[in-house]
């Protein structure tokens, strides 16, 4: 059983993440995932959990909180009518088998192939938040059939593997395909809850060496009740300050700050 003086400097750097978190998704529409992950790797390290399972952790325990965060996300946009079912329900069965193909693949892995992982896709997303433009197009609708076949797993897949939900690739990926941004959005929060669910389910049932405390499975539950509770009161904070100014170079600059956090995973991984 951890000391009380431990578990209430837990308790403070999981309510301050949570609450970056929250701001961050609010303000840019970049999935609280993307923070949440790096952040949980730093909180739980600072704190001396170091086991070889650690990243499977951080990963399960972030998709756990876009199960809340994306079903309420998804209600919201669905009551303004901008959420692309048709898309939703065409993508949403590979989505949720390449979901579950992931969660089998990371519970093979540990901690650093996991970092390298993370790292190598954080950059990835990094270089289309500070690059990417939104007259570019692969196409003039979203693709059906063997295309969609095999880029609906893809996304549910690599959005495990990063432990995010469905914005940094669905939002991209539709854009890409000329659907408006505020579409994208609201439909990528469907492809969160498609990509969580049965993620969590599995991860929930995964054994796991050198824990934090009060894990169930590879869900930390005292990160997942005071990260939810904070983003929860933080979201629209960053809601707020997105419509009183321009995100648009703030995009560019939390693009920057994710490409050091991926450098730095990567740094870690590799010994320096």
């Amino acid at each position: 059983m951890p000391e009380t003086g431990e578990l209430i400097t837990m308790a403070g750097l999981l309510l301050a993440i949570g609450g970056f978190a929250g701001v961050i998704a609010g303000l840019l529409g970049v999935g609280g995932g993307i923070v949440l992950v790096p952040a949980f790797f730093f909180a739980f390290t600072t704190l001396g959990y170091g086991g070889p399972d650690l990243m499977q952790v951080c990963l399960a325990t972030s998709l756990a909180t876009i199960c809340v965060t994306s079903l309420r996300s998804l209600h919201a946009h669905h009551r303004k009518g901008a959420v692309d079912w048709a898309i939703l329900r065409g993508w949403a069965p590979g989505i949720a088998l390449g979901a579950v193909a992931g969660v089998v693949v990371v519970s093979g892995l540990r901690t650093p192939v996991l970092q390298a992982i993370f790292g190598t896709l954080a950059l990835l997303v990094a270089s289309y938040l500070g690059l990417g433009r939104s007259h570019w197009r692969l196409g003039a609708a979203m693709p059906r059939g063997a295309a969609r076949a095999l880029m609906s797993p893809a996304v549910g897949f690599l959005s495990v593997l990063m432990g995010i939900g469905g914005g940094s690739f669905g939002v991209p990926l539709m854009s890409l395909y000329g659907v408006p941004i505020h579409r994208a959005v609201a439909t990528a929060a469907g492809f969160g809850v498609v990509i969580a669910m049965p993620s969590v389910t599995g991860f929930l049932m995964t054994a796991t060496e050198g824990a934090p405390p009060y894990t169930a499975g590879a869900v930390n539950l005292p990160a997942f009740t005071l990260v939810i509770a904070m983003t929860l009161v933080t979201t629209p904070w960053g809601v707020r300050l997105a419509h009183a100014m321009d995100p648009a170079p703030l995009r560019k600059v939390f693009a920057g700050f994710l490409a050091v956090v991926a450098l730095n995973m990567l740094r870690t991984v590799a010994g320096y």
